[in-house]
């Protein structure tokens, strides 16, 4: 349980491989994120905006290390 009251139903990307991903659990007013080879370590929080602000950087390809 959390602070909605039910326990997070958490979405792995089916783009996944190798372990190498995180798990995400949207709620009312929040994104929660987790990394999926540690479900019981550290869940980190991010507002709706937030997280759609880190989204589009992801897709606009801000973070991508190939990137000059």
């Amino acid at each position: 349980m959390d602070a909605w009251g039910d326990a997070p139903r958490w979405r792995k990307s089916s783009r996944s491989s190798a372990g190498a991903c995180v798990e995400v659990a949207p709620r009312p007013d929040a994104i929660l994120v987790r990394d999926s080879k540690n479900p019981q370590g550290a869940v980190l929080t991010f507002s709706r905006d937030a997280f759609a602000t880190f989204i589009d950087g992801v897709t606009a390809g801000e973070f991508d290390l190939r990137r000059p």
